[in-house]
This record gives C-alpha cells, structure tokens and sequence, in this order.
C-alpha cells in the first residue's frame, strides 16, 4: 500500500503544465524547466540531459534545457520549442508527464563504428531510424558524422546508408519511364548550372523534377538561389502538379520529407565542415532515390581547390557513384569538369541569381562560362533521352536556349512555384578587393572565395556574397578590382573585408604559371 500511494505521488509530481515557447531550434527537439520544479529537483534531471514527455499515449524526445528565471517559465510549467510543441502535438495548458530517455539503442553500432568497425545495412537502418525520429542529439549525430568519416565507409556500408536514409521518409513516383536528373557534388562558387539545365531539358518536354538540399559549407545552394525568384517549399502534392504541367520545378526537398534525416544531418554538417566521400554519395544518391529518378548526370568538378583535388579520387568517386547507382537502380553517368576557378560572377543568392536569369535572357553581358557549362550538362542530360543521338545534346539544347524556349520555361516555373514579389538586392555595403600589384590572374582559391563569402553573411543573407571582376588569365594592374564584397550587416562585412585583406584568394603572376587541369565531359 505504501508503494502505491508512493507511485501516485510521484506520477502526480511528474505532470507538468505545457508552455510553449518561442524559440525556434530548428530540427531539435528542445524543452525548458525551471530550475525550482520539484521534478527536476526530484528526478535529478540536468542540462543537455534527454528526456521523454508523455501524454494520451504520445511521447516525443527532446533536449533539456534548465532555466533559472520565472518570466520565463513557472516552476510548475514545462517549455517546448516551436519544433517540439508541433511534433507533440496537444495544446497549451496540457498536463504531461516527463522521464529520463532511455539512450536510443543504436548507439551501440556508432560506438562500434568508433573502433573501426564496419556495420551491417541493419545498423544504418537503426542509427537513420533513431535520428528521424529525435533520439539523438546534435551531439550524438556528431559523433555518428565523425566517426564515419574518420573510419570511413566501404561501398557496401555506402551502399547500406543510402537505402536507410532514403527509406526515413517519403518516396515521389512520377509514373514515367524516364525521370532525368542533374547534381554537382559543389565546391566551386557560383556553379549554378542547375537553374539552367532544368528549364532546357524541360523545354523539350522531359521530365526533370529538381528537388535539392540547402548549401552546406557553401554560400549558396540550388534552393537558397531558387528562393531568391520563387518559393522552393512545396508540399508532395504541389510538387506534383507543378512538375506534370510544366515538366520541371526547382524545389528545397525538406518539406517534401524526402530522406528527412538527411537534412537533420546537415544541420550538424555545416558547422563541422564535415563533406566526407561516403556521406557524400549517400545524401546525394537517397534523395534521388526517393525523388524517383531514373537517370541522373552526376558533375564532378577537379582542381587545386575543389573538394576533388586528384584525378586518382575523382575516378574513386565516379566508380562509387555508379556501384551505388546501379544496386538501387538509377541509370548514372558521372562526367569530371574543370574545377579550377568559380563559374559565373556571382557567388551567394541574390548575386548567382542575377547571373542564371542573364544567360536565360540571352544577355550579351551573361558569364559565357556559365553559359557554356550549362549548355553541355544539358545536352548530356538530353542524351538521355533513346530519341536523341550522342553527340547532339548540346545542339539541341543551344537551340533551346536561344530561341527563348528555356527562359518562358523558366518563367512559368517560377510563376507556379510562387514569384517572389520583392526580389532581394545585394547587400547594402560594399567593398572592392585591389590587386596589389600588376600581372595576369594565375589561380584563385575556390575555398578562400567560399569563405569569404560565407562571412559576410550567403546563404542566410540573401544579398550577401561577391561579385568576381577577374578571371583565370585575365590582366590587371596595381589597384584594379577583383571583385567585390556585398553585405547586410556591419559585423559580417567587417568580417569578410580582414578575412579578404588576409588573403584575397588570388594569385598574381605569369601566364605560365597558370595550372593546367585534365578534365572530360
């Protein structure tokens, strides 16, 4: 009798009254108690400790956060975050009761994973299993992304990952035989030949749904840049229609919850900087998986300070893309393409924007670059088309973009995706990077413009980014412009002006001095 009327006490001290607050903490699960609860008091909870909350048969996992203030939160009150309260799912006021989370089980396979070990496709199933379903913390997924990328992943534990993550959410099926596809693994600024290659190919009617993630370590994305014209979150059922009507859509795949974990994962990715080969592969190929692609080009650019810097990995990575590609049954071509130096001007959203809309329009001042890289991944993806010979995709797909046809399929994608009334514009403040001394532009540094960018302020700030003036073997003289920073922000523009003082990124010599790239298409 003691014990009974013990376990009534304790499960009446346990309810708490639900609070929501407004703070968001974007994919995590946070809730907040006050530090004189008589549960937290009881129970021994602590900061950054997991706990479950509990009500009508409904639980949710989430990271504890102790708050000493009462204006904040009662003692008798429990706080969610904006993402925790919407996946709980009950209304202010509720009373729910709280308890220690048990440690999700698969920890055991990333602690395996540590030590070296190669895990099973039932590991991968468990870990992408338990991560979209908010049982690990941020610091847990950490130790998951580092430890696959210390111990690295073979092509059959590749292989395992993509099918797990792919299988954590939604999968679209289009219904056709042929649904054509197009990625670059990134790394170079402002590449954003995607935004040209998806109007081409769906201007001459085949199908081509564009959905894509946010930049990681980059200052922009194919999403981030899209958003600056049109809406890119689309629920499945939109995304549908947009893509039957007008053969294309350029879409963030997040509200589409195609391989959700993934793009819980990145959230940790972006500021650990982790871009590990095997990870790569697998958060690429998952979501074209359940994208429902069918054929799918693969872009590959290599140079002195791409993310692939020899050809020895490119071709490693080329022959990975494709064993993985061919057990999950998408037909992949990966071409290696010149990584030398930025595509385009522009770097960051509003900026690379500018650049896809000038080629679009034929502008005789677009970056020819640009231009010419986009035409030949189209054409590639137009070979796929059986009605189409090799060798007369880039034809076609040149008579598609100057006879106008892709810039009215362009427009209409935007205006079915949602035309951005107001169209950001570069930042506000500015500053022109000068060459230090005269002579021909011999290499610049992909990762020192990507930095700098990121710095003062791409992707989240829109306007952010820079403007290149100079390309590989381009003059210049003492004091002349090589680009130019935009930014929104004072403390961000201060940033990205010393980090550009420090190094520009630039390199100034002799025309042979210029470093030649072997590369194919």
């Amino acid at each position: 009798m003691k014990t009974r009327n013990s376990a009534h006490k304790r499960g009446k001290h346990n309810s708490l009254r639900l609070t929501r607050i407004a703070i968001d903490t974007y994919r995590e699960n946070v809730a907040y108690l006050n530090c004189r609860c008589e549960v937290y008091r009881a129970e021994g909870f602590q900061s950054m400790s997991k706990i479950e909350i509990s009500v009508d048969g409904k639980s949710i996992l989430a990271v504890l956060i102790i708050v000493r203030d009462d204006s904040i939160l009662a003692p008798g009150e429990l706080g969610l975050s904006e993402q925790a309260f919407r996946q709980l799912g009950v209304k202010e006021g509720t009373l729910v009761r709280i308890r220690h989370a048990p440690p999700p089980v698969s920890m055991e396979a990333v602690r395996r994973k540590i030590q070296g070990e190669r895990l099973s496709e039932e590991d991968f199933h468990a870990i992408t299993n338990d991560i979209v379903h908010n049982r690990y913390s941020k610091m847990e997924m950490a130790a998951f992304l580092v430890s696959a990328s210390v111990t690295g992943l073979d092509r059959d534990e590749v292989l395992y990952y993509t099918r797990a993550m792919a299988d954590t959410g939604d999968r679209l099926n289009w219904k056709e035989p042929l649904v054509a596809d197009k990625h670059c693994i990134g790394g170079i600024p402002g590449n954003r030949t995607t935004m040209l290659v998806v109007p081409i190919v769906a201007a001459h009617g085949m199908l081509i749904p564009k959905t894509s993630s946010r930049a990681i370590t980059s200052p922009a994305g194919t999403a981030d840049t899209m958003e600056v014209l049109a809406e890119v979150s689309l629920s499945p059922e939109r995304l549908h229609a947009i893509v039957q009507k007008h053969r294309g859509c350029l879409a963030w795949g997040g509200t589409a919850r195609l391989a959700p974990v993934d793009d819980t994962l990145i959230t940790v990715e972006r500021p650990l900087g982790i871009d590990v080969m095997g990870q790569m592969v697998a958060s690429i190929l998952s979501k074209k998986l359940a994208a429902g692609s069918t054929h799918l080009l693969i872009d590959i650019p290599f140079g002195p300070s791409a993310k692939v810097r020899e050809m020895s990995k490119a071709t490693q990575l080329r022959k990975l893309f494709e064993f993985v590609g061919d057990r999950i049954g998408i037909h992949i071509e990966v071409i290696i393409t010149d990584g030398r130096q930025p595509v385009g001007r522009g770097v960051g959203p509003v900026l690379e924007a500018r650049d896809v809309m000038q080629v679009l329009e034929n502008d005789p001042d677009a970056p020819s670059d640009l231009r010419q890289k986009a035409l030949r991944l189209a054409g590639r993806v137009l070979e796929f088309d059986p009605d189409i010979r090799g060798g007369q995709g880039y034809a076609i797909a040149r008579d598609i973009l100057d006879s106008g046809r892709a810039l009215a399929s362009m427009k209409a994608i935007i205006d079915a995706q949602g035309r951005r009334k107001k169209i950001p514009r570069p930042g506000r403040l500015t500053l022109d990077v000068t060459a230090p001394a005269s002579g021909t532009v011999t290499a610049i540094d992909n990762l020192r413009i990507n930095r700098i960018a990121r710095l003062a302020g791409a992707p989240m700030d829109k306007g952010a980014g820079i403007d290149l003036f100079k390309k590989l073997g381009d003059s210049v003289k003492k004091g002349e412009a090589l680009y130019r920073i935009y930014s929104d922000f004072d403390s961000e523009f201060q940033f990205a002006c010393e980090s550009a003082s420090r190094d520009s990124g630039y390199t100034l010599g002799e025309k042979a001095d210029i470093t030649t790239t072997m590369f194919e298409f």
